[in-house]
Order: structure tokens, then sequence, then C-alpha cells
């Protein structure tokens, strides 16, 4: 290969970018370069071909198809490109179904439901020629004022990486490689301002942040990483051999190749201040680990051709890169594709895709209080209140192609059906007159629509007030990439909608489409409060529909917190994974307590957790097997998630309060009881050491079941015994559940 063709495989190109922001800074740092001579010597990747504008899916197939054989055709070497788009939500093209945002898929706490979605999805961009997909996010929440809490899964790194492990395992068996983001530290910064420094420090990092990524790649197979745009105690990752290279293949042996976030390359000039130049980002990217630069070539263009006339950078590094993107496309068959006949049809939102967004929908609607007004019994006259109650958008989070593109394109419609709250609540309720009332909007303090919303609500059986969030982007929104916030108060003036509803005295079920956890406890634990509240996080198109069946009882919440439901901004950050320090003490007249646990979440019915029973020892290194019973005490059939918690009582370095070990989803009939086997590996509590290695320590480790991280309602201890085990690559990182079968009580 020519120097020419070689540097083109280490690129992307996005062809349809135009003014429309959908990345950050991408109005500044778009290509200079015409396609045509972008592509003279072939071309890496095609960036995000349909999922940029509202294109027709099957007429933007018929170009694709016909530009790959004009790669194969008349470029020297004849090699396709790599397509990539983002699939967070569903695949992001025009018309495709769109999914729960990962953070209910944390709630759902269902491992097996987002392997489903995942496979539904990949299986849509195969038909249309995609082969790489930029997700899962793997980021543990660290701070809810992050605009891009949305993204993720969950503050638990176990939680993030079981789920985000299903996903990519979903994702790879249709042959679409998944690509985990954003490695590492990015969610960590510092006040949940986006692009800002990470302060985590080196046991943070391995124990908290690292162990999704680590997870996915050894027990997951991910075939891609993309570079966090943090930087970790003043360096940048996307300069850090240490992660990029030393960690992710030295240490976990992942083979596949790194891609950089979009401009991050640039961005070790422009924001970091690292690189004096284009080529001396190139040269400090490349040798740090990263392959591909996107979404267009930029600093791995003719500034890298320039470093490799000069000497400025060692070719080897170059063949380095160039043999990894080669070795991906001959393994998803790129180098013997011939594109012989675009598909004329494709399975955009079919029966399937909508089936499984229900599924998941439904169980990730978190119930935080009923005081029985729930489920509905039949209400003669309802009133649907709120600016969510008849917003499509509010159901969708950032990634989703309608907030994150069509907003760019007033007037197009989705391409799917995805009714609204309003639509579902008259569908579910036919008997029931529904009267409207938006209240106010999202953001603003325009306060004059209350009155008609309280009067509204006045008149009715019920009020189900739907407020929340709108996920947008830079500025675009109250949530979503580059939204962050200093306050964790629901926006606007919603607030103040919610309470003058309240005040009416007729029973008001507060209902939040958000995509981060607000500080609610006015709601919740004070006087006036609402009869119920409802947690949903931004559940996709079929998440009106599950909300409606969770309201009228024909369904049965199951949903849990994923993350801990905040007390204020001020006691930011904050994790259930705290040690004592970092909880409530008599030493400051600050709480950081939440409002609702970590892994909390209500029924319809009522569950029980008894008699846990352990191994009296273990070895350190080795496995123990825990045995709890779940028992069904309501007159409902109800899914508990049954949680494994632990605390190591007394370690050489401080250790949370509280961690999850295992978890479960169980399904039971009312009155009858099963037994919940934990086959738990040590590993689990594994921490990294004084002198910086994985270890699990021996000592007395307290155990519990419990309905949150924060109740323990059956216990035991077990003692890890003899010598320190270190942590190797053969050691497991999952625990292994076995529910046995149902047994009716008595």
């Amino acid at each position: 290969m020519t120097p020419e063709e070689k540097v083109a495989q280490l690129g992307g190109y996005w062809i349809d970018q135009g003014d429309e922001v959908v990345a950050p800074m991408a109005d500044e740092l778009g290509s200079s370069t015409a396609y045509e001579e972008a592509s003279r010597h072939g071309i890496g990747h095609l960036t995000r071909v349909y999922g940029t504008r509202p294109v027709d899916p099957i007429a933007r197939a018929e170009w694709l198809w016909g530009e790959q054989r004009r790669l194969r055709g008349q470029t020297r070497l004849g090699i396709p490109a790599i397509v990539h788009e983002e699939c967070l939500t569903g695949l992001a093209a025009w018309k495709a179904a769109t999914y729960p945002t990962p953070l209910a898929w944390g709630a759902s706490f269902d491992p097996e439901a987002v392997h489903e979605m995942a496979r539904l999805i990949g299986g849509t961009m195969r038909e249309l020629g995609i082969h790489q997909g930029l997700a899962p996010v793997l980021d543990v929440i660290r701070d809810p004022r992050w605009g891009r809490v949305d993204e993720c899964i969950a503050e638990d790194p176990y939680v993030v990486g079981t789920i985000g492990t299903a996903y990519v395992r979903g994702l790879q068996e249709t042959g679409v490689d998944a690509t985990l983001k954003h490695f590492v530290g990015y969610s960590a910064s510092r006040a949940g301002r986006n692009h800002a420094p990470v302060s985590a420090g080196p046991r943070e990092i391995a124990d908290v942040l690292l162990p999704p990524f680590e997870m996915a790649v050894r027990d997951g197979g991910a075939r891609s990483v993309m570079n966090s745009y943090a930087e970790i105690d003043g360096m940048p990752v996307a300069a850090s051999a240490e992660h990029l290279t030393d960690l992710l293949r030295g240490q976990w042996g992942f083979d596949g190749v790194v891609v950089a976030d979009y401009f991050s390359v640039l961005f070790l000039q422009t924001m970091h201040a690292v690189a004096a130049s284009p080529a001396e980002a190139a040269r400090l990217a490349l040798t740090a680990g990263i392959d591909v630069e996107l979404p267009n070539a930029e600093a791995y263009a003719e500034p890298l051709l320039e470093l490799m006339r000069t000497g400025g950078i060692d070719e080897a590094i170059v063949d380095r890169a160039v043999a990894r993107v080669l070795a991906q496309k001959e393994r998803l068959g790129l180098l013997d594709e011939t594109f012989d006949a675009a598909p004329r049809s494709a399975d955009l939102d079919g029966p399937a895709h909508r089936a499984a967004a229900r599924r998941l929908a439904e169980e990730s609607v978190v119930l935080l209080s009923n005081d029985g007004v729930l489920p509905l019994r039949s209400p003669q006259r309802i009133a649907a209140i709120g600016p969510n109650a008849a917003s499509a958008e509010a159901l969708m989070g950032c990634y989703s192609f309608a907030n994150h593109v069509l907003a760019h394109h007033p007037g197009v419609e989705f391409g799917f059906e995805i009714p609204t709250v309003l639509d579902a609540l008259r569908s579910e309720f036919p008997q029931s007159e529904i009267v409207h009332a938006e209240g106010c909007d999202v953001e603003g303090e325009d306060r004059s629509r209350i009155p008609d919303a309280v009067a509204a609500a006045s008149d009715a059986d019920v009020a189900v007030v739907v407020v929340g969030d709108r996920a947008g982007l830079f500025g675009r929104g109250t949530v979503g990439e580059g939204n962050d916030v200093e306050s964790l108060e629901l926006p606007g003036v919603q607030r103040e909608l919610v309470q003058a509803v309240t005040a009416t005295g007729t029973p008001v079920v507060l209902v939040l489409l958000t995509g981060r956890p607000y500080a609610i406890d006015w709601a919740l634990d004070a006087p006036g409060a609402p009869a119920a509240v409802v947690q949903s996080f931004f559940p996709g198109e079929e998440g009106a529909p599950a909300l409606a069946s969770l309201l009228s009882g024909a369904s049965v919440p199951s949903g849990r917190l994923p993350v801990s439901l905040p007390r204020s901004a001020g006691s930011q950050p904050y994790s259930y994974l705290h040690p004592i320090l970092g909880g409530p003490s008599e030493v400051t007249s600050a709480s950081s307590a939440p409002v609702r646990p970590f892994g909390f979440g209500l029924s319809y019915t009522t569950f029980s957790h008894t008699d846990l029973r352990v191994d009296g020892a273990a070895q350190a290194g080795d496995s123990f097997r825990a045995t709890v019973r779940v028992r069904n005490d309501g007159e409902r059939d109800g899914t508990d998630v049954v949680q494994l918690y632990a605390r190591d009582v007394s370690a050489s370095v401080t250790r949370p309060v509280a961690q999850l070990l295992g978890y479960a989803r169980v399904d039971l009939p009312a009155g009858a009881e099963r037994d919940v086997v934990f086959d738990v590996p040590s590993t689990r509590l594994a921490f990294t050491s004084r002198a910086g290695t994985r270890i699990v320590e021996p000592g007395t480790v307290e155990l519990w079941v419990g309905p949150s991280c924060a109740e323990r309602e059956a216990s035991a201890v077990i003692e890890l015994t003899g010598d320190v085990h270190v942590v190797g690559s053969a050691d497991r990182r999952v625990t292994d559940v076995a529910v046995l079968a149902a047994v009716p009580i008595g």
C-alpha cells in the first residue's frame, strides 16, 4: 500500500454533514476536503449515512450500494468502507424503531430484554449495509447534573457491565460491531459539566469506572472502543497509551479497533492544548492507540502524510492501525462483498421491534410512591395535565433520531407510530372522559396556563400530571449532550404546576418523563404531596401505552431505580457506593442521603425476603453460594428484583457501605415463593490495593437482601479466608443466578 492508501483507511467521511449541530463543535470542524478527493485512495469509514438527515432508508441503501461498488471498482485496492451509525435507542435513522433510553435499561434490571432489543437493532442495521454501531455507553453515572445521564445505564458498575455486555452480545450476533463508549472517565467530570476535567484517582477509575468496559471486552467480546473526551489528572485520554494500549490491549487482550470520538483527535490541539498542530495531534493519538479518526479525516490526512514523509512518526505505528482496520473489514466480509443488489425493504419497526420496545418500557417504569390511588379504578373523568402529556418528543432520549436530527427539520414526520401519554390514556380508559390542559411549557417562566390546568383538575376524579424533560443537544432542551445543569429542580415552572394541581384536593398521579433523576422530595415526603409518583426514563415509542397499562393495573410495576434519587444539586456528586465518610453523619449539617435509594421501586403487590443462607467460609478468590427465599405476600402476580448486597467490614483501604453483588428478576404468582441462588465469585469484592493491584482480601463480609441498597430484610455473614488473592484474567466477573421453581405458600 502507498502512504496515501494507508492513511485513507484511517479516517471517515461525513458526506451529509451540514449546518445541523449533532456533534460537539461540528459546525467549526467539518471537513474542508471534497468527498471525491478524500476517497480517491479509498476510505476507512462512511459516517452516519442514514443518521444525519431524514433520508428514506431504502433510497439511501441504493445510493450506498452504488458507492461501495465505486470504491471496489474505481480505487486501486478496491476496499469498501465501513458504515457506522448511532444506535443507542435504536438505529438513529428516519422511520426506524425508537427504544427506551439506556437509563431505562438500567431501571429494568433485565439484561435479557436488552439483549433482544440489541439483536433486533443489529438486524435492521445489517439489512441496510451498516457494519458498526456507536453504542453502548458504559459510563458509570457519578453526577445527575451531567447532561448525558440519559445515555448511561446506572450508577452501579456491575449493572452497567452486565446490561452493557448483553447489548454488545445482541448487536454483534447480527454481524454488527458494537463500540464501547466513552473509554474512560467521561462521566466523572467536575461539577457534572460536559467536556470538563476529571479528577478521579486511580482507585476510583479502576474499581468504579473501568469494570463495565472490562466486562464488555472480556465477557462480551466487544470489537470496537471509542475514546473519552475527558482529560484525567491533566492527561487527555485520546493521547493516553496507558489506557488505550497498555490497559485495553496489554492487560485485557482487546484485539479490535479503537475509533476516535468525533473530533477528539483535533481536540488535542484545540481543547486540551497538548498538541501544537493537527500533525502533532495525529502523532499523539495514533501512538496512544486511536486507529481511526472520526467523523472525518483531518489530522489523519495530509498532516499524517507529512509526518510520514519527514520521519515524524514511525511508519510501523501507522501500519499497526491499518492492519487492524483491514482485519476488521475482512472479518465483516467487506473484502469479498460484491454489493450486487441493494435491499428493497427492511424491517425498520415491525411487530418484533414493537414488542421488544413495549417489554422494556413496561419493565423500566419505577413506582416511587402510592397511597393506594394506583391502579386507577374506572375513573369517570381524568384530567391529563402537563407539558409532556401530549408530547411524543418527551418519550424519547437525546440520541433518538427524532430529538437528535428531526429537531432541525420541523414539519418532517417521525415516520413511525409513537402515541403520546394522552393518546394512550384515551385508549386505556375508553369509558372515561379525558380532558387535557398543558399548564406550562417544559422550560420558561410562563405561568398563564396554570389556572386552566387547576380548573381541569378540580372537575376530575383524578389528575395525571405529566412533567419532566425535553431531550436535545448543546442548549436545545433540558437534558442530553451538552445540556448540563446547576439545579436539579424540575425545569421551568413545572413544580409550581404540580403543586397548584395537587392543592385542588383531586388525587394526583405525577408521571415523570425525564433523562435524569430530579430532586423531588417535595413530591414524595412532604405534606400535600401527590397521591402517587411514577418515574419513567424516556421510555420510547411504546412508552405511553406501557405507562397507561401500569396506571390502569393491567400490568404491575417492576422497575427499580438504577440511580439514587437526589436530595439536591448541592449534595452531588453522590453514589450509593460511598464509604462511611460519604454518608450522613453527626459532624456535618449537610445531608447527602438520597430521597429514594439505588434499587428502590414499589409494586402493586408486596414481596418479602427471608432465610438468607450462605457458605460459612470461602477462600479469597473462590466462589460462594448465597440462597434467599423471596415470597409474594400480596394478591397480585408480580415481578420482584432480588438484590444481593455486601459490605466488607474491614479492609486495607476504605470500602463502600453497600455494594451490589448480584440481582435477578423473579416472576412470582400471588401467594407463591421461590428460592434464588446466587453463585458469587469473591472477585465481585475485589478492589485496588495500596500497591495498585486488584485483590480480594480475607476478612468478614456482611451480606443482605432487601428491596434496595438501604434496607436489610435478610442478613448473613461470610468469612473470606486464606491469603490475599490477586485478580487475574481467568477470574470470573459475573455472579451466576438460579431461580428455583415457584412453590405455593402453605
